[in-house]
């Protein structure tokens, strides 16, 4: 293999999977990629309709969307197949599906054993089961990348919920495992953001972000793009990098 894994400063030619493909997080950062060359392709659950928007507004040309859910591995093996069809395989993988709901840590009854195997199954093995789809061809590519998106949750055992936190711990240490393992013609890393201003969370509005955002280092809760801008840098700057698990945070797990 001859990739020196030298900085890149566009991605032209590349093509780029984003589960959870209608979230905020992966609007921003299919805004980003496709800003700098690279064909994006949504992966969703739910009608075509809903990427429509995010499509039309995207520059460039050549982008998509095809649905399959993170939870079914036959949906993401057939979503797979298309990728290498219709766009010739992919080069970058984002995992940015997700899911959580507000509970207590104190509240153990709360937490219930449905909604731990609902954390884990679209958290954990979610992940897990859309890389196990693409690992083939992101390897073919011989310069693939994936870029998990954890939370601080993960590391410091907080967040919405317990199950979640411990989902997300699982992230960091796949992200590890696969780095060494998948090396080196697929890169792994992880961008691990804190409190974000994106709706993912129920229950946390303007008055929530304020409050926080007053107790973290720079002074505001994060946006979308902030962890966008980190995910492109996976991309393109931090490309000798590997195993890597990058806070976005502004500071709020000091």
């Amino acid at each position: 293999m001859s990739n020196t894994f030298a900085p890149l400063d566009r991605l032209d030619g590349q093509v780029a999977v984003i589960t959870g493909g209608t979230g905020a997080i992966a609007a921003a950062t299919a805004q980003r990629l496709a800003h700098l060359g690279a064909r994006v392709v949504l992966l969703h659950r739910g009608g075509l309709s809903k990427s429509e928007a995010l499509l039309q507004s995207l520059p460039g040309s050549g982008h998509g969307a095809l649905i399959a859910s993170v939870t079914n591995s036959a949906e993401l093996a057939k979503a797979a197949e298309d990728v290498v069809k219709q766009y010739g395989g992919a080069h970058i993988l984002i995992n940015t599906a997700g899911h959580t709901q507000p509970v207590p840590a104190a509240d153990l009854n709360a937490l219930t054993d449905e909604l731990i195997d609902e954390m884990f199954v679209s958290n954990w093995r979610g992940t897990f089961a859309a890389i196990r789809a693409f690992a083939p061809q992101l390897k073919d590519s011989e310069d693939g990348l994936i870029v998990n998106v954890s939370s601080i949750a993960g590391s410091t055992g907080l967040g919405s919920n317990l199950a979640y936190a411990a989902s997300k711990a699982g992230i960091d240490a796949l992200t590890k495992g696969l780095a060494k393992t998948l090396a080196p013609q697929i890169r792994v890393l992880a961008v691990s953001p804190g409190v974000v201003d994106s709706g993912f969370v129920a229950g946390r509005g303007a008055d929530f972000n304020a409050k926080t955002g007053a107790s973290i280092p720079l002074k505001r809760v994060g946006t979308a793009d902030d962890v966008a801008a980190a995910i492109i840098a996976c991309c393109t700057s931090m490309r000798y990098a590997t195993g890597s698990i990058f806070v976005a945070d502004g500071g709020r797990s000091l």
